[in-house]
């Protein structure tokens, strides 16, 4: 049970660290693929709503921190999850994830350093 809670907080913070950067990585992912036109333009109308984005980012990636180091792991001896290795993928999964979206968050900061 405490696995599904991590993961959905992962795949939360994901869903909202994607919805962040839509308005600035979106049309740069596309032009890089030759993908133009001017509904792309479109794409910076969710501009306004990504300081949301990014704390709901932040929040659940909080959330997911929170399962897998602060609360103890309840587990019936004998179940996958009393596996000590079970919890060192969980938390190499969750670094792994955190570290990618926390990239994808900065993207509209770096972006101009890089053209």
């Amino acid at each position: 049970m405490a696995t599904f809670r991590v993961k959905g907080s992962l795949v939360a913070g994901a869903l909202a660290a994607i919805g962040a950067s839509v308005c600035c990585v979106g049309p740069l992912v596309l032009l890089a693929l030759g993908i133009g036109g001017a509904w792309i333009a479109n794409l910076t109308a969710l501009e306004p709503l990504r300081p949301w984005f990014i704390a709901a980012t932040l929040l659940f990636l909080g959330l997911a921190f929170r399962r897998l180091y602060l609360q103890p792991q309840v587990c019936e001896p004998g179940a996958e999850c009393a596996e000590p290795i079970v919890l060192k993928r969980q938390r190499l999964i969750f670094w792994v994830v955190a570290l990618a979206l926390l990239a994808l968050l900065s993207v509209p900061w770096l972006a101009p350093l890089m053209l």
